[in-house]
């Protein structure tokens, strides 16, 4: 179970956290910066799909993205969580700044999902005692850098090595263990074989049993595997999903919601032995 300010989710199967982007510069072209009219009608859209829970951004972290000031990461974002103040399910805020964590969460927001692993001086205490959820992810680097030189000699070694210490940390400040999961950060500072070494090897990831979090929809990496575009990566994207899904993911942050929910009861049925 998966402690997420009022809200309680179950981890017994995969959960669907749809994704609703209000940047301008997406990687996936689908940023709806400042429509608030158009945001909040896909995030609705992704509940109806079958959407578990929503993460929203306002700040793109995609390679090579400068960072965003605080204050027009406000004005994106607080009007959409207003909008979606009666929302069935919890929110999450994809933001790293501590006074955005501050305002999201007494703005309606249940999680915070920081890819700087509650690093940035303040993170920590901004979430300590609010009862949200926090995803920690892993990222080498920034994202103005983290493509450029990715290294690793074990990158699962590695990746646990660090989850391992943002834990401790959290913990330390009074984040109990039930409001916290982990996200090994696809394409956040991997290159392709660190990646699908990542993909290949993610049962191994969990510490302490901690719930883990899968991010590939349309990444940079199925378009390498495949040769498609972004707009393309469908099919990629929900191999990616049930393969990570096999391998203990216990949430899978996507874009397309409908089709991935179809992908995951398909692998499901056949776990369970069902026939129609």
């Amino acid at each position: 179970m998966l402690r997420c300010g009022a809200f309680r989710l179950p981890l017994t199967r995969p959960l669907l956290m749809g994704i609703v982007n209000l940047t301008p510069d997406s990687f996936s072209g689908d940023g709806l910066d400042r429509n608030i009219s158009a945001a909040v009608a896909q995030a609705r859209q992704q509940i109806d799909a079958g959407a578990d829970l929503l993460d929203i951004g306002a700040e793109s972290s995609r390679p090579g993205a400068a960072p965003t000031s605080e204050d027009e990461e406000l004005r994106r974002l607080l009007p959409v969580l207003e909008a979606l103040g009666d929302c069935s399910v919890p929110l999450s805020v994809d933001t790293y700044k501590p006074a955005v964590m501050r305002a999201a969460l007494a703005n309606g927001a249940s999680m915070i999902n920081d890819i700087y692993a509650l690093r940035m001086p303040g993170a920590i205490a901004a979430v300590a005692d609010s009862g949200c959820a926090v995803c920690l992810m892993h990222m080498q680097g920034t994202p103005l850098t983290m493509q450029a030189q990715a290294a690793y000699a074990d990158v699962v070694a590695e990746v646990q090595a660090f989850m391992r210490k943002r834990v401790s940390a959290a913990l330390a400040a009074g984040v109990a263990s039930d409001r916290l999961l982990l996200d090994p950060g696809f394409c956040f500072g991997k290159t392709l074989q660190h990646n699908i070494e990542l993909l290949r090897r993610f049962d191994e990831l969990s510490i302490d049993d901690l719930p883990l979090l899968a991010g590939i929809s349309r990444k940079s990496m199925l378009g390498t595997i495949t040769g498609r575009p972004v707009a393309q990566r469908l099919a990629g994207s929900l191999a990616a999903a049930v393969l990570a899904a096999q391998r203990g993911a216990r949430i899978l942050r996507v874009h397309d919601v409908a089709e991935t929910r179809d992908a995951l009861a398909v692998w499901q049925a056949a776990n369970a032995g069902c026939v129609a």
